[in-house]
């Protein structure tokens, strides 16, 4: 399994980015995609989360109402849309994959669980 995350840059406080995650290497819709960020200094903390099956999604309390995942299953790509940024969302961003059905609410944000991960891809937002 590989995984290529691309889309990040540097923007302004209020713009917006788009990232990709793309997936190859499995060999069902059977996994899940989640967004990890780490700031300089800060502990790696799960942002969003998509089970490419269904389509169910989790967010971090940070950026719910502000960033979308979604997925394009014939393109095998996870997009995390983010919107409305600020300084505090600058941060390298990975994603991160496993396979198997959908996580539960209490669990997908742990690293643990996902062996497979993305390169990282540098997002910084101006104030």
């Amino acid at each position: 399994v590989q995984l290529q995350a691309s889309g990040g840059g540097l923007v302004q406080a209020g713009g917006s980015l788009r990232l990709s995650c793309a997936a190859s290497g499995f060999t069902s819709d059977y996994y899940n995609i989640v967004w990890f960020r780490q700031a300089p200094g800060k502990e790696r903390e799960g942002v969003a989360y998509i089970s490419v099956s269904d389509g169910s999604t989790f967010y971090a309390a940070s950026v719910k109402g502000r960033f979308k995942i979604s997925r394009d299953n014939a393109r095998n790509t996870v997009y995390l849309q983010m919107n409305s940024l600020q300084p505090e969302d600058t941060a390298g961003y990975y994603c991160a994959a496993r396979s198997g059905y959908r996580l539960i609410a209490s669990a997908w944000a742990e690293e643990k669980l996902y062996p497979y991960w993305g390169q990282g891809t540098q997002v910084t937002v101006s104030s």
